[in-house]
């Protein structure tokens, strides 16, 4: 990173995605594609983990735990008698978030080699793409891409004449949150409902089948070609100590320019907002900002500061999470904004633990009495108990994605939920600009994928 700040952009994903069209193996074999599997195939699998380990490379889906050592967790090849399987999650459900599916979109090669780079790493033969529904351009691209893989000898038997062989198998989900945490996407690929399971066992060591399983996220994955490509210690180098490399941020809300951003891990929020995404239009100000998807603490406008790592953004008492950031305006009613979370996370409970379940019917219950000016204090202070009953009580962290949000728009706009008991309703009435907040959002889950910028 340069000394003001000034993102030091080192487009690794998308490298030559502006000029040619990466859908097509001839395209992306050209700009260097494969040639990372070709090499991982000739070298030791613990060298490659090794690699994994040194690059420092943190899932991009959410939790940020270390790659290699998630890998390292799994039983080698000839300490287990049951297969070793990969799963991709590419159930990209989290409201804000539309990286994967543009990967998907223009990469799909480098998904399908950074699945193939660590299907040989931890001596998987099966690997499993789990991708939500209602992708279904995306779908598309993928088998395609997975076609003309077949087609070279990519996939399949005896990849590349290396006698190692892996099939990677494509599978919709069907349209679940829930899906997206990896013990209940195990469950969806096995056939059943969709629910969490309890742990441990983890998955490293009971996952699919009930046999080791290395599960990691679309872009987690698709980042493995360029490691191998460049080694994991020059890897390292770029962005921070603890979050390395770069990583595509999801911009939307009240902001002039969003869309897809692949920066420099390290990057400023402010960076990011107003220097590559416009600032905010129509003069407005910023009020808070949403750095890693609806389910973190949410920002005020006095911590954009903050730089996009995983330490310095849980320092500042929220997440990277998915990589989305929401841009909020001064029109923004937080509380409109908590129920329609609260909402969202209702919706999408798979109902098998009470907190969870009972949890977030409540918080609904209580932030609609609050908006239309039916609360009482005592009411408030109930809200904030019930996120705490919530929180770290659930089998999975869909209970603490409802209530963290929650909680942290009253720690921060405190003034704004009061004043909708004292005013007796809210006092920002059809001004608020919730609705061109979430709209994007929305529009970028119903349209074709926004473009990915690369600013000089």
């Amino acid at each position: 990173m340069t000394d003001d700040s000034t993102p030091e952009l080192r487009p690794l994903l998308f490298a030559h995605a502006q000029d040619a069209d990466l859908t097509k193996i001839d395209a992306y074999e050209r700009a260097g594609g494969y040639a990372s599997l070709r090499k991982a195939l000739t070298s030791d699998r613990e060298e490659l983990l090794e690699q994994f380990l040194a690059s420092g490379l943190r899932g991009r889906g959410g939790a940020g735990f270390p790659m290699g050592r998630k890998a390292s967790f799994l039983p080698k090849p000839d300490q287990t008698t049951k297969p070793i399987y990969l799963a991709v999650n590419a159930d990209e459900s989290e409201p804000g978030t539309f990286k994967d599916r543009e990967i998907m979109f223009r990469l799909p090669h480098a998904l399908i080699e950074g699945v193939l780079i660590a299907s040989y790493a931890i001596g998987a033969e099966i690997a499993f793409i789990y991708l939500r529904g209602e992708y279904l351009r995306e779908y598309e691209i993928v088998r395609d891409a997975l076609d003309q893989a077949r087609a070279r000898g990519l996939v399949g038997a005896n990849v590349l004449g290396s006698g190692y062989s892996v099939d990677i198998v494509l599978h919709r989900g069907a349209g679940a949150y829930i899906c997206g945490e990896e013990t209940g996407l195990l469950e969806s690929l096995e056939g059943k409902r969709g629910q969490p399971r309890s742990k441990p066992p983890f998955p490293a060591i009971s996952g699919l089948y009930a046999a080791p399983t290395l599960i990691n996220n679309v872009e987690t994955l698709a980042t493995l070609p360029a490691i191998i490509a460049m080694g994991g210690e020059e890897y390292a180098a770029i962005g921070t100590e603890s979050s390395t490399g770069t990583r595509v941020f999801s911009l939307s809300g009240n902001v002039a320019r969003g869309g897809n951003y692949e920066l420099e891990l390290g990057t400023t929020l402010r960076t990011l907002i107003y220097d590559i995404g416009g600032g905010i239009p129509n003069g407005r100000r910023l009020k808070a900002v949403i750095p890693g998807g609806s389910s973190v603490p949410v920002l005020d406008a006095s911590e954009i500061d903050t730089t996009l790592d995983f330490d310095e953004m849980a320092k500042a008492g929220s997440m990277l999470g998915s990589g989305a950031v929401i841009v909020i305006d001064d029109r923004a009613c937080m509380v409109q904004l908590g129920l329609r979370v609260a909402q969202f996370y209702q919706h999408e409970s798979c109902g098998k633990c009470t907190p969870c379940r009972e949890g977030t019917r409540w918080m609904v219950q209580l932030l609609e009495k609050l908006e239309v000016g039916e609360a009482s204090q005592g009411e408030l202070d109930l809200l904030l108990d019930v996120c705490d009953r919530i929180l770290g009580k659930c089998l999975c962290p869909l209970g603490d994605a409802a209530a963290m949000p929650i909680a942290s728009y009253v720690a921060k706009f405190r003034d704004e939920y009061q004043r909708h008991i004292e005013e007796g309703g809210c006092p920002f009435g059809g001004e608020s600009s919730l609705e061109g907040v979430m709209a994007p959002v929305a529009q970028h889950h119903r349209d074709q994928r926004s473009a990915i910028e690369v600013p000089a």
